[in-house]
């Protein structure tokens, strides 16, 4: 009797483990984070939750395909809407790779994000010829920018010159193109068709708590920034925060720009919307500028209060190998930077009076880091490992900027985007 028993128990706790595998991981948003992460190499997007104690991760094992008809192609890029229930990814696709290898559909796929976890797709909002690089949002969650990059070109034709789409987001995440969308990039005297690879736009909402500007008004006006690799610049945009449109901003007779170092390939706005850090790719420095808005962070060579750049004082700042994809912890403290060739993290503590960089240090990846996602609570960091098809995870402590590695998250082939919630 005893052996019989102990049979079905076992049999009955292969079905209950068997059961847990096929429905993935528990997650409970009281105790866990999520995290997405697109994959190039199977054209999903995958969810895992994490302990916020612990930082313990776990597969939800649900990646849903990309929405069509027609299949979209590769995930990259990713974001989140301001309350974490909605997901906007970039997807391109490549119908006849050989013969028109220039020739890409471009999309923009949504998501729902449910209480499990798990993802649904909604949908997909078409997007113009040239491939989409990166996604902004603003703090109210109400227009989603996106940097069209320039195409490729065959010999005998010409680069055709990127552009910023803009999209409203209406109910259920429903995307809108704005009036004049996709807003061009001026032509640089003598220069390249522009290259936007980046974008941050300035906040409208500060931090509640721990924040230098915590307790402050935030602006009412807002300014896009584009990172153009192709001519080594920052573009300065003001954006209508009733109608999403993109212009000149004050002062100003066309959009301006301001000088980077060479091949800027990430950018990113401090929480407290003083200070505005940009990656150079090909020559291993972070250019920091300060944004002329008024503020106490203002520098003494702002003319006017109109989101033009400064730089700040011994700009650029020295990185790894290969800066690539950049981030401000929410609190406005930190500024971390990817070396995509150095496989490495390079972090600096944000001085909140000039907005110089210092206290350097440097926290390994995995291969060829390309994305980086910092957690609301600044209490996580994650950045994906595009060659090691894995995610590299950090807990972060906010007094000093430190980050301390966990066991890395592994993912399908080629990860590319991340977010979390």
């Amino acid at each position: 009797m005893s052996t019989r028993f102990a049979w079905i128990l076992g049999l009955l706790v292969l079905v209950f483990v068997g059961f847990l595998v096929a429905c993935g991981s528990h997650f409970s948003p009281s105790s866990d984070g999520l995290l997405l992460v697109p994959s190039l190499g199977s054209a999903v997007v995958q969810t895992f939750s994490f302990n916020l104690s612990s930082g313990h991760s776990s597969s939800i094992n649900n990646p849903p395909p990309i929405p069509g008809p027609p299949s979209q192609g590769s995930v990259a890029s990713v974001i989140l809407d301001p309350a974490g229930a909605f997901a906007f990814l970039t997807t391109s696709n490549t119908p006849n790779p050989v013969q028109s290898p220039c020739n890409t559909i471009n999309s923009l796929a949504t998501y729902k994000v449910n209480s499990n976890g798990t993802l649904s797709a909604i949908g997909t909002t078409a997007l113009g010829s040239n491939p989409p690089a990166a996604l902004a949002m603003d703090s109210a969650g109400k227009f989603l920018f996106v940097s069209d990059s320039a195409t490729c070109a065959l010999p005998g034709t010409s680069t055709v010159g990127g552009s910023i789409s803009v999209f409203s987001i209406g109910s259920n995440a429903s995307l809108t193109e704005v009036a004049g969308s996709p807003f061009p990039i001026p032509a640089t005297p003598g220069g390249a068709p522009a290259n936007p690879v980046a974008l941050a736009i300035t906040p409208t909402v500060f931090p509640a708590l721990h924040a230098a500007c915590s307790g402050t008004a935030a602006p009412t006006t807002e300014y896009l920034y584009v990172a153009d690799a192709a001519n080594d610049a920052v573009w300065e945009f003001s954006v209508d925060t009733s109608s999403g449109a993109l212009g000149k901003p004050p002062n100003h007779s066309s959009v301006p720009s301001f000088a980077t170092g060479s091949v800027p390939s990430g950018i990113a706005v401090d929480a407290c919307n003083r200070f505005i850090y940009a990656a150079n790719q090909n020559s291993n420095n972070v250019s920091a500028y300060t944004i002329c808005n008024g503020g106490p962070a203002s520098s003494a060579a702002c003319q006017n209060s109109d989101g033009s750049l400064v730089p700040v004082p011994a700009s650029p700042f020295a990185a790894g190998n290969g800066p690539d994809a950049v981030a401000v912890d929410p609190l406005g403290n930190f500024v971390y930077v990817v070396n995509r060739l150095a496989n490495t993290l390079s972090g600096y503590r944000i001085s909140p009076v000039s907005g110089s960089l210092g206290n350097a240090f440097t926290v390994s990846t995995g291969s060829t880091p390309v994305s980086i996602a910092i957690r609301s609570d600044d209490n996580w960091v994650f950045v994906t490992n595009y060659s090691s098809a894995n995610v590299s995870e950090y807990s972060l402590t906010p007094a000093t900027g430190g980050l301390s590695p966990q066991v890395p998250i592994t993912t399908d082939n080629f990860p590319f985007g991340v977010a979390v919630k």
